[in-house]
């Protein structure tokens, strides 16, 4: 493992495969199973980066597709690095831009070195190699960089598939070669799509390159909850035990804690801070839409006990005022309640890791997605 990122098992759930752990970056600790915050183009949105360091976040991803297209890593590294440019003094880690050009780009072409691809600015159009990939997050500085993979799309036939794992293994074995940034860690992504063989295969080829880290990508996504849980077993049991493990893009309580007890380690989601965007808080007793008319009058918390500034300071009825209005302010609350919340479950994991009663935490969350609180 790289000299610039460490990884050491604190504690295990004797029930499951959950762990707890602590990842030792350069710019500082990130205690493990924990939440990352996404600061698609350099900001978490409507939060300053020293509230989110206030909530307890430790570590957050920004987007290397958004940052490269604009403002430009020229720009960023000019500003002496992302963390300067955006003001963050934790660590960071940055996605390859892979999915972005996947899931924007209509119009991509996928060719042995590369993908090419259309602006969702302005139409121009680029080609994105793995090299250029790793070039562009060292040039970011991030201090967790993943390897440019191909993505592909629920769902998908197992040719195209295979082709995908083959593909990213491939750029993977190429990205290692052109990573030189010391000081940067580089993690592989494994893939296999909803096919737990092909999940096994790319696991197995990928932790034969010896990263210091591994992203699980391809997975919510569409597929049905209980093939992403099986391909996630499949996949933990092979990827080494002693580096970390990062789901991409799961933010919802249920797959959360499943995926930690299958040993996942690490997670990023726009989930809690697009649905706050809607006007949706996430509780205990499940998702509360201010929408509704039944919170006009309703003169209590968002949720009795949250200590964030939403629940303290506002009512449910002040909040959807504002969220009906288009109040700049019930974006930054309800964001920074939703993102309040997400911390307060990681830390109940990890106490529930402790203690060994992960199965009994999951058990208390089964259902979450269905729950209307009163």
């Amino acid at each position: 493992m790289e000299d610039s990122l460490r990884f050491e098992i604190l504690g295990r759930d004797p029930n499951t495969m959950a762990r707890v752990g602590r990842l030792i970056t350069p710019r500082g600790e990130v205690v493990t199973p924990a939440f990352l915050p996404v600061g698609t183009r350099g900001a978490v949105k409507s939060m300053a980066p020293w509230e989110v360091a206030g909530i307890g976040f430790q570590m957050i991803l920004a987007n290397t597709y958004h940052l490269y297209l604009r403002p430009g890593v020229e720009v960023v590294r000019e500003a002496g690095g992302l963390h300067a440019f955006m003001g963050w003094e934790g660590p960071i880690l940055t996605d390859s831009g892979g999915f972005q050009v996947f899931s924007l780009s209509p119009t991509l072409k996928v060719e042995d070195d590369g993908v090419r691809f259309r602006s969702v600015y302005d139409g121009s159009e680029h080609f994105l190699t793995p090299e250029l990939a790793v070039r562009v997050q060292e040039e970011l500085g991030s201090d967790i960089a993943m390897v440019l993979d191909h993505c592909v799309a629920y769902p998908a036939s197992r040719e195209e598939v295979e082709r995908s794992v083959e593909t990213t293994l491939r750029w993977a074995e190429r990205s290692l070669r052109a990573h030189t940034v010391g000081g940067q860690a580089l993690f592989g992504i494994v893939q296999g799509g909803a096919y737990p063989d092909l999940r096994a295969r790319s696991a197995e080829l990928t932790s034969s390159l010896d990263f210091p880290g591994y992203g699980i990508g391809g997975l919510s996504v569409g597929e049905p909850r209980e093939v992403m849980l099986r391909c996630l077993e499949v996949q933990s049991a092979i990827l080494p035990e002693d580096r970390p493990r990062h789901l991409l893009g799961i933010g919802d309580p249920e797959g959360l804690l499943e995926a930690v007890s299958l040993g996942m380690d690490l997670f990023d989601c726009v989930l809690p801070t697009r649905m706050a965007r809607t006007g949706v808080a996430f509780t205990r007793q499940g998702k509360l839409n201010l929408r509704h008319a039944r919170h006009a009058r309703d003169h209590r918390p968002l949720e009795e006990g949250c200590p964030c500034p939403a629940c303290t300071c506002f009512s449910r009825a002040y909040l959807r005022h504002l969220h009906r209005v288009n109040e700049m302010l019930a974006h930054r609350m309800l964001t920074w309640h939703n993102l309040a919340f997400m911390h307060r479950l990681l830390l109940d994991c990890r106490r529930a890791i402790g203690a060994g009663r992960m199965l009994e935490l999951i058990r208390e969350w089964e259902g979450w997605s269905g729950r209307q609180p009163s």
